[in-house]
């Protein structure tokens, strides 16, 4: 992959030229040359596909109807929820340089696509911390400051191709715990039916288990022993499961036409386009869920705090942690 927020070297160079003759491609042949741009950002649950715009027929259908009626393309990416709780993973509670590269790259996307279908594209972020919060125990506070920095941050680096969207836009002013009851009460799946895909699909498999480690790492000041633990965040994962998916159904009835963006490894195939923010050893790392380093050679890659801090000294942004800077290459 290549540095966060740098066109791929095999994407098709726009010149003004090619740009002139794109009214008249089909819009079914602009479509998978638009997808063509996000498919080298892919996060995949199966990295040994080399994976094409024809493995993608329900993401080619969607991006052909906005081409066909010459609207802007609509993506929701639900996520930047808030940070982790654990002070080893992160540098604070409120967004950093890990958030302003991701959105940054987000909305160069959002431009390069913009050159080859001319309506444009915009990423609608669908911040979901305050749909779980109680179950990943960060204070609504909390996720509040994390989600009003994160739209100061897109409004000062001029990200005109990004919004935000939460349950503040959807249920107002009502206290958070009646808004998380509200949701999902109204859009979550039944615990039972999702303890049966757990056990039938590889893929809730997969999620179910990626929740529950991280729920294991972050849980912070836990006294009983680490079966007790293990037991208690396999019980809360199930509930953000819930939550994430009852938060989805929300997002699509709110936005029927978007494609679906997701941060979660996804398979060629699914409803949800997984998409790669920044450079990770992990594929389920986010910004935030780590700290970024920066190389001498121009890269960033995502690291857990202990360890960044370990390969880098710490750079301060509007007096505030925000990454670290390293002397060292990468030997990834």
């Amino acid at each position: 992959m290549p540095p966060v927020g740098t066109a791929p070297a095999t994407s098709p160079a726009v010149t003004p030229a090619a740009a002139a003759t794109d009214d008249h491609l089909p819009a079914a042949r602009l479509a998978a040359r638009v997808l063509g741009l996000l498919l080298p950002h892919r996060r995949a649950s199966d990295p040994e596909l080399d994976a094409r715009p024809e493995h993608f027929p329900l993401h080619l259908a969607q991006l052909t109807e906005f081409i066909a009626a010459g609207d802007p393309i609509v993506f929701t990416l639900p996520g930047f929820p808030c940070k982790s709780p654990n002070p080893a993973k992160v540098l604070g509670h409120l967004p950093d340089e890990g958030e302003r590269l991701s959105l940054t790259f987000l909305d160069r996307l959002c431009a390069e696509i913009g050159r080859i279908h001319p309506p444009g594209a915009r990423i609608l972020i669908c911040s979901d911390g305050h749909v779980f919060g109680d179950l990943i125990n960060v204070p609504d506070d909390h996720i509040d400051a994390y989600s009003d920095e994160l739209a100061a941050m897109i409004e000062r680096e001029g990200l005109r191709h990004l919004a935000t969207f939460d349950m503040r836009a959807v249920l107002g002013d009502l206290p958070y715990d009646e808004k998380r009851a509200h949701v999902h009460r109204r859009y979550a799946p039944g615990i039972e039916e999702l303890r049966e895909q757990v056990l039938a699909e590889e893929e809730t498999l997969r999620l179910y288990r990626g929740i529950t480690r991280f729920l294991t790492e972050d849980t912070v000041g836990f006294t009983g022993t680490r079966s007790a633990l293990q037991r208690e965040c396999r019980r809360r994962a199930y509930g953000v499961i819930q939550r994430s998916r009852a938060w989805g159904e929300l997002i699509a009835e709110h936005h029927p036409r978007a494609f679906r963006l997701s941060i979660h490894p996804q398979p060629a195939g699914a409803p949800k386009f997984g998409i790669r923010l920044l450079e990770a050893a992990d594929a389920w790392m986010t910004p935030w869920h780590s700290a970024v380093l920066h190389r001498p050679d121009g890269t960033w890659e995502l690291l857990r705090n202990e360890e960044a801090a370990r390969l880098g000294r710490p750079v301060l942004r509007d007096s505030r942690p925000s990454h670290y800077e390293s002397s060292a290459p990468s030997d990834r």
